[in-house]
């Protein structure tokens, strides 16, 4: 195990800890927003081809997750998905982990731009997002503008 006392996997978007983690993120954002504001992807389209789904792991349970779409859209861009870790794993690196996990996937596959949605109501997420480098822009795909999404992307060195 890393010296941070975490692994990064593959993570299958169907077994019980991922069907799990992903309940308590939509949980969570039900908490805080309504439906219509709430975009998360199935773990069925997690699985898809163009998709990296990934875990960190603290020992044999699984701490948080994340995942990248491959995208064609406005140009080729990977989209970030289903950033999630369980609160007593917060504060240890884990999301950062996880995001330049799915920044060096990007890169691998020549994509030069990672985008993603987050809400207003996260300051966490947004302050790490621009720790990492991302910038605000407008909505993007098949998003709405809507006054609690907050849309992100960075430009990647490939």
């Amino acid at each position: 195990m890393p010296a941070h006392g975490f692994a990064i996997r593959t993570l299958d978007p169907g077994s019980n800890s991922a069907a799990e983690l992903l309940a308590l993120s939509d949980a969570h954002m039900a908490r805080l927003y309504p439906e219509a504001s709430n975009h998360p992807v199935a773990a069925a389209t997690l699985a898809t081809a163009g998709t990296l789904f990934i875990g960190a792991y603290a020992g044999r349970s699984l701490a948080g997750c994340a995942a990248t779409r491959l995208l064609d859209g406005d140009g080729r861009y990977g989209e970030i998905k289903r950033l999630f870790v369980l609160d007593r794993y917060r504060g240890r690196g884990i999301a950062r982990a996880l995001m330049e996990r799915l920044e060096q996937h990007l890169r691998e596959h020549g994509v030069d731009c990672a985008r993603l949605e987050t809400g207003v109501l996260q300051p966490e997420a947004r302050a790490l997002y621009l720790a990492l480098g991302y910038t605000e822009r407008a909505a993007f795909g098949e998003y709405a503008p809507d006054p609690l999404s907050l849309f992100m992307e960075k430009r990647l060195t490939v």
